[in-house]
């Protein structure tokens, strides 16, 4: 079984409280996903809490946008949140992923972890195609639209 880790981190002018709740509420992910404009029709539902443990959130969407659903399943206000992130299409997996938030001068340093296993068909996928180099751009573009969300209402 091949195992991945992405990982990308970003300084955001922000305090920790403010970029906090914009990943901690499935809600709030309109304002910076990076998969948000993949497809105009995609299907969102949200159920669970509002925001924090139980949040969930499922989508459904073009071949480009896949299916599958998130769930926060840890959330420690400002430092940390867990979500259990399936996909279903175009491949079935499970994908932990953490967001951690540490103060740093400046703002808050946001780090983006996503892990995996590549299994059946995402395994000869992989060999072609370097998780890393696949999402690593996605997380680089939703942290820094994560940023501009965290900064619209502070000038």
């Amino acid at each position: 079984m091949s195992t991945y880790e992405v990982t990308r981190s970003a300084l955001i002018p922000a305090p920790a409280e403010d970029v906090f709740p914009l990943v901690n509420s499935f809600l709030e992910w309109t304002k910076w996903s990076p998969w948000e404009n993949v497809d105009p029709e995609l299907n969102r539902s949200y159920s669970g809490s509002e925001a924090g443990v139980g949040a969930t959130y499922a989508w459904s969407g073009n071949r480009k946008a896949g299916s599958g659903n998130m769930e926060i399943v840890e959330s420690d206000a400002p430092r940390s949140i867990k979500v259990r992130l399936e996909f279903t299409k175009p491949f079935k997996a499970v994908n932990p992923t953490t967001f951690t938030f540490t103060p740093a001068d400046g703002g808050t340093q946001v780090t983006w972890r996503m892990t995996g296993e590549n299994k059946g068909l995402a395994k000869i996928f992989a060999m072609v195609v370097n998780m890393d180099k696949m999402v690593g751009g996605d997380f680089e573009r939703g942290l820094a639209a994560l940023s501009a969300a965290a900064t619209a209402n502070k000038a």
